[in-house]
């Protein structure tokens, strides 16, 4: 997995007058966690948003104070209305400890049935799984050229070496779908069923009254 570097600074004080007087610096308050002890520091918002607003999944290499810290980030809070950072966690990796962490996917080809007028459906940009660091991949990758109309993609079909997968196995990654036409065939009990019997027993007294004549 890609590692980028970004810089922090230890907070002096910690409590919410200090929290908010480091927002409205452009500041984010945030909390390392997962080594020792847990330290309290202050990361710039606009190089945070670079690693964050992405759809890609990072190693971070955290300077806090001129000490530094392999982490990933394992939690983040929102101002409800802005959208600005309120709070980031930070969770500190070791080599040998297996990391949970959401990794995008990448789907690669033509579906075969798309060829076939169905229509390709994304249900899953990330999967959540767990591996030790050297062993994170950048995406996880799926062959989508041979799914058919119906066909799909789910988290138990995905097998990566010393990776485990920890979304539900029943979940749906990817698929194909049949595209909608313009005249659907009514089902008892759809909408659009009710008229459908109408014009069907109106064609069939007209029969009716046909034969009499």
């Amino acid at each position: 997995m890609k590692t980028v570097s970004l810089s922090g600074s230890p907070r002096e004080n910690v409590g919410k007058k200090d929290a908010k007087k480091n927002r409205r610096e452009g500041k984010v308050p945030c909390v390392l966690y997962g080594g020792k002890e847990q330290i309290h520091f202050v990361v710039e918002e606009k190089p945070l948003k670079k690693i964050v607003y992405t759809p890609e999944s990072y190693i971070i290499s955290l300077n806090i104070g001129g000490k530094m810290h392999e982490t990933i980030i394992q939690d983040a809070q929102y101002h409800p209305v802005t959208d600005n950072f309120l709070h980031v966690d930070f969770l500190e990796i070791a080599p040998d400890k297996p990391v949970t962490i959401a990794v995008p996917v990448k789907a690669e080809g033509t579906p075969a049935g798309v060829l076939k007028g169905g229509r390709f459906i994304s249900k899953m940009r990330k999967v959540k799984i767990k591996a030790l660091p050297k062993d994170l991949p950048d995406h996880i990758h799926i062959d989508i050229s041979g799914l058919d109309i119906g066909d799909s993609v789910k988290v138990m079909d995905l097998k990566m070496e010393n990776i485990s997968f920890l979304d539900p196995p029943n979940s749906v990654i990817v698929g194909v779908r049949t595209a909608r036409t313009v005249v659907e065939e009514a089902v008892p009990g759809a909408p659009g069923a009710e008229g459908a019997a109408e014009v069907a027993a109106e064609g069939g007294e007209k029969k009716e009254a046909a034969k009499k004549e």
